[in-house]
C-alpha cells in the first residue's frame, strides 16, 4: 500500500519575518464566516485542519496569511483533489504537522521531529501534551454541529512555552 500524500509547506516570509502568531481554523463545511476572519487578522500563518468545503474559504484566508491545508473528509469535490492528506509547516525552528482526524495518526510526532500537531474533524476544541508534544483542536468554525462552540485557535510562538488560546466566534471572546 502507498504511504499516503504527504506536503511540506513551508509558508512564505514576510520581509524575512518568521512566523509567530499562527491562526488555526477547521471544519469550515464551506462557511467562512466574518468573526473568523477578524479573529485571525493579524495572523503571520494560518493552518486549515480540513474539511474545508469550498475553495473560496482558502482563497480568503490566503488574503489574510500564508494559509497551509489539509483535506478532510468532506472535501470530496474535484478541487479539494489536490490538497493533501497532511502537511508540514514550519515557523523557524518549530515543525508542525497538520492532518484532519487525530484517529489517522500515523506516525510517532516526538520521534519524527515534530513539536506541534494540529487536528481537526471531531468539532471540539481543545490543547493536550504528551511527550513533549502539543496536540492542538482549534475546534468548528464552521456551521453549528451538536451543542458545541464555533471556535478558532490562535497559536502565540513569541513566547515559550508557545500559547494557544481558543476564540469562540459567537461570543467574540476567548474560552477555556
Amino acid at each position: 500500500m502507498p504511504p499516503p500524500r504527504r506536503s511540506l509547506a513551508t509558508p512564505r516570509k514576510s520581509a524575512g519575518k518568521i512566523p509567530r502568531k499562527i491562526g488555526l481554523i477547521s471544519d469550515t463545511h464551506g462557511l467562512l464566516r466574518d468573526e473568523a476572519l477578524q479573529a485571525l487578522s493579524g495572523s503571520d500563518l494560518i493552518i486549515h485542519a480540513g474539511d474545508v468545503g469550498d475553495p473560496k474559504i482558502l482563497e480568503a484566508l490566503g488574503v489574510l496569511a500564508p494559509t497551509v491545508a489539509v483535506r478532510g473528509n468532506v472535501d470530496t469535490a474535484a478541487w479539494a483533489k489536490s490538497l493533501p492528506e497532511t502537511a508540514v509547516a514550519e515557523a523557524g525552528s518549530m515543525r508542525i504537522y497538520v492532518l484532519h482526524d487525530i484517529k489517522t495518526l500515523d506516525l510517532d510526532p516526538n520521534a519524527a521531529g515534530f513539536h506541534i500537531v494540529v487536528s481537526g474533524h471531531s468539532h471540539k476544541f481543545g490543547r493536550s501534551e504528551q511527550n513533549g508534544v502539543v496536540y492542538i483542536n482549534p475546534g468548528s468554525a464552521g456551521p453549528r454541529r451538536f451543542d458545541l462552540p464555533i471556535t478558532i485557535a490562535r497559536l502565540d510562538l513569541s513566547v515559550t512555552p508557545c500559547s494557544v488560546e481558543f476564540v469562540d466566534l459567537e461570543k467574540g471572546r476567548t474560552v477555556k
